[in-house]
This record gives C-alpha cells, sequence and structure tokens, in this order.
C-alpha cells in the first residue's frame, strides 16, 4: 500500500493562510490504512485548524469529506458539487490523490496535508516499512521475495557488497536497525536449496522502466471501452 503521513500542523497551517472556506478531503483506502487520511483523521485535522482560526483571530470555515478513493474519477465526482464554494482544497490523500483532484477539478487550488512517504507495509501496529520501489522489472522469484532495489540501501543486483555486519547494514549506526537485505536473501535460498539462483549474473538494472524513464503508463487495449 502507499504509505503516508500527515504533514506538521504549522505547515499545514501555512498553506491555508490565505484561504477563508477550505475543503477537507480524506481517502478511504492507503492513508486510512496507515492512519494519515481516513475519515478519524480528516475530522481531528479540521477540527484542530477550525480552533486554531479562532485563537487567531481569523475565523474560517473548515468543511471536511471522506472519498472513497481520491484516485479515481468516478468517486471524485461524488464531491463535484462542493468543490466550488471553497477557496482551497486540502488533500488529505497521497501524492496522486492531490493530483488528481487538481486535475479532475481544474479551477480549484489544492494543497497536499500529507508527505507519501513509499510503497509498504506494517510491521507491527504503528509501524511501516518500505518494500518496493516500483522500478517496473521485478526479480522477487530470484531473491526469495526480498526486494533488493527497495531493501538494500544500495539496490544491488548482485549482491552482498562488505559493508554488512552481522547481518546489519552500515547505514544503521549504533542502533543496527536496518537489516542487509542481501544477508535476509541468501540466508532465505539457503534454507530453500536454492542459493544456485545467485549465481547467475544479473546486468545492469535498467533504469527505464523505473521513474528515471519519464512518467510511466500502462495500456492495456483489452481493457479499454470501444470508441466510436
Amino acid at each position: 500500500m502507499i504509505v503516508a503521513e500527515q504533514k506538521p500542523f504549522e505547515e499545514i497551517k501555512t498553506k491555508i493562510a490565505n484561504a477563508n472556506k477550505v475543503l477537507v478531503v480524506g481517502c478511504g483506502t492507503c492513508v486510512t490504512v496507515c492512519f494519515a487520511g481516513g475519515e478519524k483523521e480528516v475530522g481531528i485535522l479540521a477540527s484542530s485548524l477550525r480552533m486554531a482560526s479562532k485563537v487567531d483571530g481569523k475565523e474560517k470555515q473548515i468543511d471536511e469529506v471522506t472519498v472513497q478513493r481520491q484516485c479515481e474519477w468516478e468517486y471524485l465526482d461524488t464531491i463535484k458539487d462542493k468543490i466550488g464554494e471553497y477557496d482551497l482544497v486540502l488533500s488529505l490523500g497521497c501524492g496522486i490523490g492531490v493530483q488528481a483532484i487538481a486535475e479532475h477539478f481544474p479551477d480549484a487550488r489544492v494543497a497536499p496535508g500529507l508527505n507519501t512517504a513509499f510503497l509498504g507495509l506494517p510491521l507491527e501496529q504503528g509501524v511501516w516499512a518500505e518494500r518496493c520501489a516500483a522500478c517496473g522489472n521485478c526479480i522477487l522469484d530470484l531473491t526469495g521475495g526480498i526486494c533488493p532495489i527497495a531493501r538494500c540501501s544500495k539496490s544491488l543486483l548482485n549482491g552482498p557488497c562488505g559493508g554488512s555486519d552481522e547481518g546489519k547494514c552500515e547505514i544503521s549506526g549504533k542502533d543496527r536497525t536496518v537489516d542487509c537485505a542481501w544477508d535476509l536473501i541468501v540466508k532465505k535460498l539457503m534454507a530453500r536449496g536454492e542459493l544456485d539462483k545467485l549465481l547467475e549474473i544479473q546486468p545492469a538494472k535498467n533504469w527505464q522502466t523505473s521513474r528515471d524513464g519519464g512518467p510511466r503508463r500502462i495500456s492495456r487495449e483489452d481493457l479499454m471501452l470501444a470508441k466510436e
């Protein structure tokens, strides 16, 4: 899932400073799961902003709504009659959600209330970790289901390097909290009796399939509606 976290409150106040009527829009999917932009978080933030505007002597109208998904037009259409009433839309969605609102409602001023962090999963309550870099060329079958691009600090395709100690990456410092991805990969493949998978040297990464190749797009003709 996409993992995000709410921007500092003072930064959000600055973003809405020149608006008198603000609509805080939440998203019911990824950012709800990571407790950053769901209905509950939208309610808390909107209430806090209302109180802060009163204290500052510049009372604002702060309204709130949460759509099922900010990244799809059909769900944004549920708020199309509201958007024009506000000076600013504060999106508590990921960066995709912010851009989707701005694109679907070109006359609206839209500001982000979250910082989008990474694609990851929850390790435990309140802790999320990156697991995918969306590089566009997945080799997880060769690495025991452990991504060397996202989880190796150097994104090595043919590891490990010499910078790990007792299974911990050299970037960990004294707290030693960052696992060496290649230590995990080797141990996983050894346990499966599949260490021979690492004998084949992987070619240099083609970063054109990643963001380095420019904005990406996937088109499926079999799913497209027939054009007249």
